[in-house]
Parts: C-alpha cells; sequence; structure tokens
C-alpha cells in the first residue's frame, strides 16, 4: 500500500495540493495511487514530495519476513514484506 496521502498529511497538504505541484489532475494522480503507478510516476510522486521512492511504501518493520534493497536501473527500492516485492516486480520496469 502507498503511504502517498499519509505523507502529504505529515507534510501538511492534501492530495489536490499535490496534484497540482505536479502538474496532473487530482483524477489523474488518485488513479496512479490507487492502481498499478508505473516506476517513472513513483518517481514523479516522490519528488513533488521530496522523498525517497521507497518511503512511499508502507512496511518499515524490521521483523519482517523479507528486508532488503533492490537496484533497478539506478534506483534503489528498500523491501520488507513479500507483497512489497510483489509489487515491485508489478511495476514493469
Amino acid at each position: 500500500m502507498l503511504r502517498v496521502q499519509e505523507i502529504c498529511k505529515e507534510q501538511g497538504i492534501t492530495m489536490q495540493d499535490l496534484a497540482k505541484k505536479m502538474g496532473v489532475t487530482y483524477q489523474a494522480l488518485y488513479a496512479a495511487v490507487s492502481g498499478n503507478p508505473t516506476i517513472g510516476k513513483l518517481g514523479d510522486i516522490a519528488k513533488a514530495l521530496g522523498v525517497n521512492v521507497v518511503d512511499l511504501f508502507e512496511g518499515n518493520s524490521q521483523d519482517s519476513e523479507v528486508n532488503g534493497y533492490v537496484k533497478v536501473k539506478g534506483t534503489l527500492y528498500e523491501v520488507h514484506s513479500f507483497e512489497d516485492l510483489k509489487k515491485l516486480l508489478e511495476l514493469n520496469v
């Protein structure tokens, strides 16, 4: 699950503010966050929020079944569960 809305709340902005900052409609941002965003879209969201792409994902527990890093085309992703790994594989890198 992506943490975009949670990060927006932490930063005191709305999803509408984030969409405007990215130059997209709220509907387009919502669709990306709710669906299966591309790595490029995740990068755009992370850049607009001023965070790393891995920060967009839930699950930063040291006690998880899986803990590690995956580097894809120069971008480093942090993985903390089989679900995180599955999502990364579904990104169609």
